[in-house]
């Protein structure tokens, strides 16, 4: 193990380096491929041994509780990694691929490394998401593809606001990705027979101002994250989709009625990460959003197609506004195209 607890740490240090987001080991027979994640880009960070990608992932499934013996279903696990005083959350993840196991790790700061306001390119489209959490009861969904930036954007938009209301915030999440102070995070355990039901119906008793349903993933989390927002209570979660018609799209698909759209659905936003570049070197990413609500939600909702004249941007049109403005090199607009 201490062979391999060095080589773990080694390889952290390298990723937290770079701000790599995810590590992904691919296996061979005899030799295991490793590569970071920076700013959305996959890259080839060094090549080890099988012998000694075994060694690692069965350090990696002993420290976050996998089951060592088990290596024809995929597993789950956490690990809490401090280093140079600083706090991350690793979500480690197995996938049984011809007759062997590979490993993605996705790195989870726990600090706040970017304030609010970094995290969007356009600050008007921070000031509308914040407008509309000061609504009292309702659903409001962000959206995009894995890695967009969700979870994050939802825990700075809480932090962001309880520093300047206090507000009763529960969240119920699969898994809890970070923790935040000044909130009651529960950590959904189907197992432990805490279900988003049962969370639920404890989190109501606590006299909750915003409730947080971590993502939905299927038919059975869009009911249960729009029947929390029939309570009476205001309701953020995530949702996977390409786009913001796209996740209305998505929930129609899940079986909620546009009915209960109309009545529930605040707002959708949809996010990208660009990568913002500074004499031509990429320093960071930041989130441009398709933005859906009042009456362009409703017109979605209803299956029209938004009014040539609205005022509506797309994330074409963001990123080609971006350019213009200098942030985003050529590269990231035709990206949109693609």
């Amino acid at each position: 193990m201490d062979t391999a607890s060095r080589l773990s740490e080694s390889l952290l240090q390298s990723a937290v380096k770079v701000n790599a987001s995810d590590i992904h080991f691919y296996p061979f027979s005899k030799q295991v491929n490793i590569y970071f994640r920076i700013n959305g880009n996959r890259m080839l960070h060094k090549t080890i041994s099988a012998s000694q990608y075994q060694l690692l992932l069965t350090y990696y499934k002993f420290t976050s509780g996998m089951d060592i013996g088990e290596v024809r279903k995929p597993q789950n696990g956490t690990i809490i990694h401090e280093q140079l005083n600083n706090c991350y959350a690793l979500r480690l993840s197995t996938l049984p691929v011809n007759h062997l196991e590979s490993l993605a790790i996705r790195i989870l700061p726990q600090e706040n490394n970017l304030t609010l306001d970094k995290l969007f390119l356009f600050p008007n489209q921070l000031k509308k998401l914040k407008e509309w959490i000061t609504g009292r009861n309702g659903i409001i969904l962000l959206t995009g593809p894995t890695g967009s930036g969700k979870t994050t954007t939802l825990y700075a938009l809480l932090q962001s606001i309880l520093s300047e209301k206090s507000y009763q915030t529960i969240t119920l999440e699969d898994p809890i990705e970070k923790e935040i102070r000044d909130i009651l995070q529960v950590q959904v355990n189907e197992k432990a027979g805490i279900t988003y039901q049962t969370g639920l119906k404890a989190a109501l008793r606590h006299d909750p101002d915003i409730i947080m349903v971590g993502e939905i993933r299927d038919r059975f989390t869009a009911e249960f994250a729009f029947d929390a927002s029939l309570t009476g209570h205001l309701v953020l979660s995530t949702l996977h989709a390409k786009n913001a018609a796209g996740t209305i799209h998505r929930l129609l698909e899940m079986g909620i009625k546009s009915s209960d759209l109309m009545q529930s659905l605040i707002a959708v936003a949809a996010l990208q990460l660009v990568p913002i570049q500074i004499n031509q070197h990429i320093t960071r990413r930041a989130a441009i959003m398709e933005l859906l609500d009042g009456q362009l939600l409703e017109t979605v909702i209803k299956g029209e197609d938004i009014p040539s004249a609205h005022y509506f941007h797309t994330f074409h049109h963001l990123r080609k506004k971006a350019y213009a403005y200098g942030f985003i090199g050529n590269e990231a607009v035709l990206e949109a195209n693609q």
